[in-house]
C-alpha cells in the first residue's frame, strides 16, 4: 500500500537544475521566481520545508506582492519558523537596497511636467513606507529638479512641518519653483484638513518670497492625489 505523504526533500539534495543559485548561474537571474530569489538570500529553510518552499509561505502571505514585503520588518519576519534575525536582516536590506536602486534610476535633473512625473520620481522613496515623511522637490525657472530634501518625518498619521527649513533651502540655490508631496502609509489619497491648511500655509509664505507653489503630491504604494490637479492650489 503506496503513503499519502509527501516526502520533502532539502535544496542540497535537489537535482543541479532546480538549485536556485545553480539556476541563476547557469541560466541567468530573470529566470528564477521570487521565491527562488529570496531563498538565495536566506540560504536555508526549517526541518519540514526547503528554503524556496519557506520564502513561497512568505511571499503567499503577502499576496505576493514585493511592497508588502519590502514593508516588512525583522520582527515580522522572524514570526517565521526558520526565519531567525540573521535571514531576516538579509532580506530587509536586499529590499531596502532594491528601493535604493528604483530611486537611482531616475535621471538627473528631471524636467517635472505632470504631477504623474511627481509620482514616478518619489515613489520609490515613499511609497512604501510605514510612516509619514514629508519632501520638498526645487524647481528652476524650466520646472528640472536642482534639488530634493525631506524636511520632516513623522508618525503613522501626520509629520509637522517647518515652513523656514522648506525656503531656507529655496533661497539658498534660488529656487523659483517648488513642490511639495508627503506619504499617505495608510493608502487613502484624501487630504486632511491638517494637510490643506499646511499647503495654504506653505503657498502664503511663497508668494511673500516670489516662490511659487507649483503642487502638493499625496504618495502612497499604488496612486497619488494631487492639490493641483484637483484645483486646490
Amino acid at each position: 500500500m503506496m503513503s499519502n505523504l509527501k516526502v520533502k526533500f532539502p535544496i542540497k539534495e535537489w537535482s543541479e537544475a532546480d538549485r536556485p543559485r545553480e539556476k541563476l548561474i547557469d541560466k541567468g537571474k530573470k529566470t528564477l521566481t521570487n521565491a527562488e530569489l529570496m531563498a538565495i538570500l536566506i540560504g536555508s529553510g526549517n526541518r519540514d520545508e526547503s528554503a524556496v518552499g519557506l520564502c513561497k509561505r512568505i511571499l503567499n502571505g503577502v499576496d505576493n506582492n514585493l511592497n508588502q514585503l519590502g514593508r516588512m520588518d525583522i520582527q515580522e519576519l522572524v514570526k517565521y519558523k526558520g526565519i531567525g534575525e540573521a535571514k531576516a536582516i538579509s532580506v530587509v536590506a536586499a529590499m531596502e537596497l532594491g528601493r535604493r536602486q528604483r530611486f537611482q534610476e531616475t535621471p538627473l535633473n528631471p524636467k517635472i511636467l505632470s504631477s504623474a512625473d511627481v509620482f514616478s520620481y518619489l515613489q520609490p522613496i515613499l511609497g512604501d513606507l510605514m510612516h509619514e515623511e514629508f519632501w520638498v522637490l526645487f524647481l528652476n525657472n524650466s520646472n528640472k529638479i536642482l534639488d530634493k530634501k525631506m524636511i520632516s518625518s513623522g508618525g503613522h498619521t501626520g509629520t509637522a512641518v517647518d515652513l523656514r527649513l522648506v525656503f531656507k533651502k529655496a533661497l539658498e540655490i534660488s529656487s523659483t519653483a517648488i513642490i511639495l508631496s508627503h506619504n499617505h502609509p495608510s493608502g487613502t489619497l484624501k487630504p486632511s484638513l491638517p494637510d490643506k491648511k499646511m499647503t495654504t500655509n506653505i503657498q502664503k509664505a511663497g508668494n511673500t518670497l516670489n516662490i511659487k507653489v507649483l503642487d502638493h503630491v499625496i504618495i502612497t504604494e499604488k496612486s497619488y492625489f494631487s492639490f493641483a490637479d484637483e484645483g486646490l492650489l
